[in-house]
């Protein structure tokens, strides 16, 4: 089953404000399929515009708003220098730098860093409303559902749409006091926003899921064995993971971001699964488990986000003897490949450049491999992969460009746009992200 917005995100957050009788919004987001669009399409209905550790900028897409825009974004690794490189090319924006901090997807940004957001996005909010007042807003209804979107409404005042925070286990929760004592904060979810498009759509992409089938393979699961799988996300791969083994085996599927495992099950009621994968709130850390309790434990571009070490220490420790570990990270120490024709040292810029990068006890490289055997694991096989992404237009490539596009200048953007162009009408694109792999037995 596919989440893919069957159309625009723009349209449909314009329709939610005309069933809202919402004329102009202050928005706020992070992910760049949230915003992009409206800021291009719908640029006179965006009061302003608040981006928190961006996963990407499309310079051009803020043209029309840029007096408008305020960004925060860390001063650390390769997501904080796409920002910062992408954003010297919006003249008038605000930018707010997040000293000694990365501001990964994964972060959890409101919670983290709520002292400094707070007073700052609300002054900027207020100078945006001396500057283009808007009509004070308190509907009837507190939550609902409009063009496919779920909204819940706190406060009084000017409008304020909340758009998802990538992948921020707290989201916009730690400042909705602050911020619905002066705004009527509308908080948006759904399977069509943030990163849950993204999720879905690389749990689906056949190159992607070529490199789970092929762990899989090699987990060589038995009859009726119970697999846990922590950091589920939106349980795509679960959902995918029990259809391929025709409901054999109950999966358990922990993740610590309760907004995304509300959405996970959501999606497993609707696929008919939740017999097959159920659902448990945990730190992947400190699994909420008895040692010896499956006997497979899967990671899935997981271990990037806090102390792998201690993470595969858990995946082992509630692993039966005799169980197998099998984990996938990305393979950000390698770039990613494409087939465009670009003059070599825009292809290095580009393969570089879409990394996300690990926090600093995470693993996003070929370290995963002395990991396992440092854990204790037996017979660890060790293989890279990389997944495949054929189509320009899918959203898993149109997100991976959009990284690639942030770091390059203006006329390296168009040559890789012509080159893509060009790769996508002769039937020969391809954007190939590398990931290491591992599978290792408990003694």
């Amino acid at each position: 089953m596919t989440t893919a917005p069957s159309r625009p995100v723009a349209d449909r957050i314009l329709e939610l404000l005309q069933h809202l009788g919402i004329e102009r919004v202050h928005v706020a987001g992070a992910m760049p399929g949230d915003w992009r669009g409206l800021a291009m399409t719908g640029a006179a209905r965006v009061s302003s515009l608040t981006l928190l550790c961006p996963t990407g900028v499309d310079a051009t897409a803020l043209a029309a708003l840029a007096s408008r825009v305020l960004v925060f974004h860390g001063d650390q690794g390769l997501a904080a220098e796409r920002v910062r490189s992408a954003m010297a090319r919006v003249p008038g924006a605000t930018l707010e730098t997040l000293t000694d901090y990365p501001g990964l997807p994964f972060a959890d940004i409101a919670a983290e860093r709520r002292q400094e957001i707070e007073p700052t996005l609300l002054d900027f909010l207020a100078r945006m409303e001396r500057q283009s007042p808007s009509t004070a807003h308190a509907p009837p209804a507190k939550t609902g559902e409009a063009a496919g979107l779920s909204y819940r409404i706190v406060g009084a005042g000017p409008p304020l749409v909340l758009l998802p925070l990538a992948l921020a286990p707290s989201q916009w929760e730690p400042l909705l006091p602050g911020l619905s004592r002066y705004f009527c904060t509308i908080t948006l979810r759904g399977p069509h926003l943030g990163y849950l498009p993204l999720l879905e759509s690389r749990g689906q992409a056949p190159g992607y899921v070529r490199v789970v089938r092929n762990v899989i393979e090699e987990v060589a699961l038995r009859p009726d064995e119970a697999i846990l799988d922590v950091g589920c996300g939106s349980g795509v791969l679960d959902r995918w993971l029990a259809e391929h083994t025709h409901h054999t085996h109950a999966i358990t599927a922990v993740d610590i971001n309760g907004y995304l495992l509300g959405e996970a099950a959501a999606l497993v009621h609707r696929a008919g699964l939740q017999k097959v994968v159920t659902f448990q709130e945990g730190n992947a850390e400190a699994l909420p488990f008895p040692p010896d309790r499956f006997d497979v434990t899967l990671s899935l571009t997981v271990l990037e986000e806090g102390d792998a070490d201690r993470m595969l220490s858990e995946l082992v420790r509630v692993t039966k003897p005799g169980g197998r570990v099998a984990a996938i990270v990305r393979g950000d120490d390698y770039p990613a490949l494409s087939t465009l024709s670009l003059r070599p040292q825009i292809q290095a810029k580009a393969g570089r450049a879409v990394g996300a990068g690990a926090v600093a006890r995470g693993c996003a490289d070929a370290s995963l491999y002395r990991r396992f055997q440092s854990a204790g694991l037996i017979h660890v096989r060790k293989f890279p992969h990389l997944a495949v992404y054929d189509d320009a237009q899918h959203v898993m490539a149109q997100f991976y460009q959009s990284r690639i596009l942030s770091a390059l200048t203006p006329d390296e953007a168009m040559e890789w746009q012509t080159a893509a162009a060009q790769a996508e009408a002769q039937g020969a694109f391809v954007l190939a992200v590398p990931h290491h792999c591992a599978i290792g037995t408990k003694p």
